[in-house]
C-alpha cells in the first residue's frame, strides 16, 4: 500500500505537469512568433509517458492510479495562467520550478527504504533523468530569452 501511495503522489505531479505543458503549448499556438513550442512538446510527451508508466506500475501492484492532479494541478494551472499574463519568460520560469519540484519529489521517494524495486528502477532510470533534462532545456530557453 505504501508504494501505491507514493506512486499516486508522483502520478499527481506528472498529471499536473501534463496539464501545465498542455496549457503552455495552447498559449504558444496562439502566439505564432514564439518558437518555444518545438522545445516544450517533447517535455510534454515525456510527462505523458511518465503518467502511463506510473499508472501501469500502480495497477501491477494492485492499486488504482490517480486520475486527476488534485490541488497540485490546480495550483500549477493558476501559476502558469498568471505567468502567461506576465510573459513567456515568467511562464518558462514557472515550468522550470514545476520541474524542480518534480526532481525533489523523485529524490525524496528514492530515500524511502520501503520503495519497491520496480518503482526505484523506474525513477532512477527514466523519470528522474527526464526531469533533469527538462530543467536543462528550460534553462537554455530562459538563457536565450534573456540574451
Amino acid at each position: 500500500m505504501h508504494n501505491i501511495e507514493t506512486i499516486n503522489k508522483l502520478l499527481k505531479d506528472e498529471l499536473a505537469a501534463v496539464e501545465s505543458y498542455q496549457q503552455a503549448l495552447d498559449k504558444l499556438r496562439q502566439d505564432v512568433s514564439l518558437g518555444e513550442s518545438e522545445h516544450l512538446r517533447p517535455i510534454y510527451q515525456d510527462h505523458k509517458i511518465a503518467v502511463s508508466s506510473l499508472q501501469t506500475l500502480s495497477r501491477s501492484l494492485g492499486g488504482t492510479p490517480a486520475v486527476t492532479s488534485g490541488a497540485w494541478g490546480t495550483w500549477a494551472t493558476l501559476v502558469l495562467e498568471s505567468a502567461s499574463i506576465l510573459g513567456n519568460h515568467t511562464a518558462l520560469k514557472a515550468l522550470r520550478e514545476g520541474e524542480k519540484n518534480g526532481v525533489d519529489d523523485y529524490e525524496q521517494a528514492l530515500k524511502d527504504d520501503e520503495l519497491s524495486a520496480d518503482l526505484r528502477t523506474l525513477i532512477e532510470a527514466k523519470l528522474l533523468p527526464a526531469q533533469q533534462a527538462h530543467i536543462r532545456t528550460l534553462d537554455r530557453l530562459l538563457d536565450a530569452a534573456t540574451a
